[in-house]
């Protein structure tokens, strides 16, 4: 499994590691600083650290893709900043075909999507399509809460390599042994079901 581009501040690593049954991850990120700083002022995103199975690097996330074998990753979580400068190449169809190469049969790939209020219309109708050219069998996205970003609602989306996206693991997500605080089978399910205004608006 591997993290790639934004994950400098090892939330999504901890969150990650949780899971028992993950073996390896490794979270690049092109700026040490990011994590640095998390370090030194949010102790609780980078408890998971020095768990043995993380391993962090910190390179340009789009070489390191191109350096990565064929076919020899299980996920790839894309935790980007916004689609604008350096990161906006990271939204795009040849970006999207690098992952596509790299993710095994049945891999997936996860994608921070923007806001669903203010970019169903352009940024995640874009990347769906993008994802598609690039050789994705299902796409999927993913809403959810997000008080500290614009608008107050986020989104991810996720696309299959072989596989269904909206065919998640759910007696996996069920069984979980760690706490949540947000996350259900039930409320995965239901963020599948996108409200009228996107599907209206992705189906344009």
């Amino acid at each position: 499994m591997s993290l790639s581009s934004g994950g400098g501040d090892c939330g999504t690593l901890r969150e990650v590691l949780k899971h028992p049954g993950v073996e390896k991850v490794t979270q690049i990120d092109i700026d040490p600083a990011v994590t640095r700083a998390s370090e030194q002022f949010f102790p609780a995103l980078v408890e998971s650290n020095d768990d043995p199975r993380a391993e962090l690097l910190f390179e340009d996330g789009v070489k390191w893709v191109d350096n990565c074998p064929d076919e020899s990753i299980d996920v790839l979580i894309v935790d980007s900043t916004d689609p604008v400068g350096p990161a906006e190449g990271l939204f795009k169809t040849d970006f999207l075909k690098r992952c596509h190469r790299i993710l095994k049969q049945g891999g997936l790939m996860v994608q921070q999507s923007e806001s669903p209020l203010y970019h169903t219309d352009s940024i995640i109708k874009d990347l769906r399509n993008d994802m598609g050219e690039a050789g994705f069998d299902s796409v999927a996205t993913l809403p959810f809460p997000q008080p500290v970003y614009p608008s107050g609602w986020w989104s991810c989306t996720l696309a299959g390599k072989g596989c269904d996206v909206k065919a998640f693991r759910e007696e996996d997500a069920a069984a979980a042994t760690f706490a949540r605080d947000f996350y259900t089978v039930e409320g995965h399910r239901a963020a599948l079901v996108l409200p009228p205004f996107m599907q209206r608006l992705l189906e344009k």
